[in-house]
């Protein structure tokens, strides 16, 4: 039995996966599936540069909008929706293209679930009532238990946090190792894995521009709109500078801080977001502005060559 054929195109935002995409699949009748952890939800369309109604009419995507802004989604619910979305546009004669910047659903993709642990909704209840008497709790605890992970995640990620502690705590090996053995299993599909590189001062660059132009697209409107119906705690509010541009509508910011706030950390962002890829096997790096050509010949060849057998 062959096996399927995907590109993935990855990388930090604003690398211009993106316009690579659209330009890839039109040459070779592909759609896209999405790899955002972000463009999963509804609504939240400016801010997490979603592509545009005009983007998706040249070219179909997938995986976008799957949950409402108060839904918590995680990695498995994406993987079954995206492999759905790869198997549907195979039974069609279509070809995919993973696009996107969260590292984990990529992986999720190619080689499934790291191999965990169920959740411990007392244990999880216990760790957020120390965290609560005492903020920092959780991010020492992580360093203690697992440094590797603990220095990866961002020390007010709660979340991620709290993965971290319980799966130490409930299996006595720490979450990174699980994810290191992980990273090496074999990948369901033949995949021609392209990281889209760009030198940090121009992508610093693009960054501020695309904030800016978000902003002039009617962010602070579109977040006006999730203000007015979704509660504090929704998973909307952990997404990269809607936080920045509520407190604008608050008063507690003015936008010009608000904007430079937003910049520094979504440059802190495209930075992890490197920094995992980079530790992808079979990643292949290629510069999207200079190696444009090569990167859509490339990436043409490998699909429509002929398949190799599952073995």
């Amino acid at each position: 039995m062959s096996r399927l054929r995907l590109v993935g195109l990855v990388g930090p935002t604003a690398a211009g996966k993106t316009d690579l995409a659209l330009a890839l699949a039109e040459r070779v009748g592909a759609e896209v599936v999405s790899a955002d952890a972000r463009q999963i939800y509804r609504t939240l369309d400016i801010g997490t540069g979603k592509p545009t109604a005009a983007e998706r009419a040249r070219v179909p995507h997938h995986c976008l909008d799957l949950a409402d802004p108060t839904e918590r989604f995680d990695v498995a619910r994406y993987r079954v929706a995206a492999a759905s979305a790869i198997d549907h546009l195979a039974g069609r004669g279509r070809q995919a293209l993973l696009v996107g910047g969260t590292g984990l659903y990529v992986r999720a993709v190619l080689r499934g679930l790291c191999g965990g642990t169920p959740a411990r909704p007392d244990l999880r209840r216990l760790l957020e009532a120390r965290e609560s008497q005492a903020p920092g709790t959780l991010a020492r605890w992580a360093s203690r238990l697992d440094p590797v992970a603990a220095a990866r995640i961002h020390p007010h990620d709660g979340v991620r946090l709290l993965r971290a502690i319980e799966v130490a705590l409930t299996t006595g090996r720490p979450l990174s190792a699980r994810q290191q053995a992980h990273r090496f299993a074999e990948a369901p599909y033949d995949v021609l894995l392209i990281g889209l590189t760009v030198p940090t001062p121009l992508l610093h660059a693009r960054i501020a521009a695309r904030v800016a132009s978000m902003v002039e697209a009617g962010w602070l409107d579109e977040v006006a709109r999730l203000a007015s119906r979704l509660p504090d705690d929704a998973p909307a509010w952990r997404t990269l500078g809607y936080p920045e541009m509520r407190a604008v509508l608050e008063g507690r910011l003015d936008l010009p801080g608000a904007v430079a706030a937003t910049v520094s950390a979504t440059r802190r962002f495209a930075k992890r977001q490197r920094t995992w890829f980079r530790r992808e096997p079979g990643l292949v790096w290629r510069d999207p502005s200079s190696e444009r050509t090569r990167i859509l010949d490339e990436a043409a060849a490998f699909l429509v060559a002929k398949p190799r057998d599952a073995g």
